[in-house]
């Protein structure tokens, strides 16, 4: 696995032998998660997925992918959640910032509906949707998740009036239960292609199902590295808890011998722009795993060196109840040398020759050295590069650090009982029956 994990500038924040002592409780933590005897063991199946997704499933999905970008000019993913954070963390984390830059190949432009209520964001999408030929995958458990419903009855009902029912049914694709709820019935009623979303496996750990997959494979990425590096790190992940051999058990013990000591706010860091949306799939990982019975870290993201110029004053002097986890990328796919200006005018002749990654990297660790001495602990993770197998090695590397800081700070880290409370209130306000 080519995951590295440096912590050293965050033990120099907690009492010595700290984390040595820390080793039974992670040992337990990961014992629970292996043998499935902590609480939300219904949804473990994330854990043995990666090395036993069957490869006639990847072949289905990479058909189907390329059936639609055939068809499309725009593929819609309607999920909210879980159901549409992971594809679009892969997926803006390989493509280049602007995707006109990538020739040769036919790939849909992928849009995104049912993350929120907007009425001017999805008024907008259907007037969009009307210029251009379009496919769009519902992904959703049960089909009647609020959100992702309202918007799927607007598309589909937009689809049918511009294609006609039968057209339109082709264009439909669903990401659902197995045997059960509504899009399911719908689905069969319908004829649509379907896909399934394994019942042991929650939606924030569903990115490396057809959940994520599907979305992966429709905007050109392979999909078989991507399941690949996460079984790599499924591997070694499971095999042995020590901190010394398990990054992720080193992770997870970390974070929460700060929590221990006042640090209730984690901040990832990313020094790519691209990065920004797998730190939203960070988050909701997190958040929704732990933020329960009055404990857990709030997750939090910035993006530097944009949010140096904004956030970096309170994380340098604020209150000192934060800690940073800097998600870094060794190489870029490309770089570009810094020129020389015979005026120099901006006085920034000293960088000449240096090359913008260079000099990414040296403001990345002088950041660093700047927040630590400002009382801000900090644990920095590394890759190679940004590819599928290394990002599919850092999905797995946080879900399973993920189960294993539930488990250690000792509350369920499957289930989500607070999601709940707002929809209740929402639902008697619209006077649902």
């Amino acid at each position: 696995m080519h995951i590295h994990l440096d912590i050293s500038n965050a033990l120099s924040f907690l009492p010595g032998g700290s984390l040595e002592a820390m080793e039974p409780v992670v040992g337990e933590a990961h014992d629970r998660l292996l043998s499935g005897s902590g609480p939300g063991s219904d949804f473990l199946g994330w854990i043995r997925l990666p090395s036993r997704t069957d490869p006639a499933l990847l072949h289905r999905i990479r058909e189907e992918a390329m059936r639609i970008r055939e068809l499309a000019d725009i593929f819609v993913v309607t999920g909210i959640g879980g159901s549409y954070l992971g594809a679009r963390a892969v997926l803006e984390a390989l493509d280049p910032a602007f995707p006109e830059v990538r020739k040769g190949e036919k790939i849909p432009r992928i849009l995104y509906a049912g993350e929120n209520l907007s009425s001017d964001y999805h008024s907008a999408l259907m007037e969009l949707l009307d210029r251009h030929s379009v496919a769009v995958a519902v992904i959703s458990k049960s089909g009647t998740t609020t959100e992702p419903a309202i918007a799927f009855r607007l598309i589909r009902g937009h689809l049918e009036r511009k294609y006609g029912k039968q057209e339109a049914r082709k264009r439909i694709i669903a990401v659902t239960d197995a045997a059960q709820g509504a899009l399911r019935d719908l689905s069969g009623i319908e004829g649509y292609s379907t896909f399934v979303i394994p019942g042991d496996t929650g939606g924030r750990y569903s990115v490396l199902t057809p959940v994520g997959l599907l979305p992966v494979a429709v905007g050109g990425f392979d999909i078989f590295r991507l399941v690949e590096g996460a079984a790599e790190a499924e591997s070694l992940l499971c095999r042995k808890p020590d901190t010394a051999l398990n990054p992720a058990s080193l992770y997870a013990a970390t974070r929460n011998l700060l929590w221990r000591h006042g640090k209730t706010i984690e901040i990832q860091v990313t020094w790519q722009p691209n990065l920004v949306y797998f730190t939203e799939w960070w988050k909701q990982l997190f958040g929704e795993s732990e933020g329960k019975e009055g404990k857990g870290i709030f997750p939090a993201g910035v993006n530097f060196s944009t949010d140096l110029h904004s956030l970096g004053q309170y994380i340098q002097q604020g209150p000192r109840n934060l800690f940073e986890t800097v998600l870094s990328v060794d190489r870029p796919v490309t770089d570009l040398p810094i020129p020389s200006d015979p005026e120099n005018h901006d006085g920034l002749n000293f960088l000449a020759g240096k090359t913008l990654a260079e000099v990414n990297r040296l403001a990345e660790q002088g950041t660093i050295m700047a927040h630590v001495e400002g009382g801000v602990p900090n644990i920095r993770i590394s890759i190679p590069c940004l590819n599928e197998q290394h990002l599919g090695q850092l999905i797995y590397f946080f879900e399973f650090a993920c189960g294993l800081s539930g488990y250690i700070l000792g509350i369920n880290p499957f289930d989500q009982p607070g999601v709940q409370e707002y929809k209740k209130n929402m639902f008697r306000l619209l006077g649902k029956p």
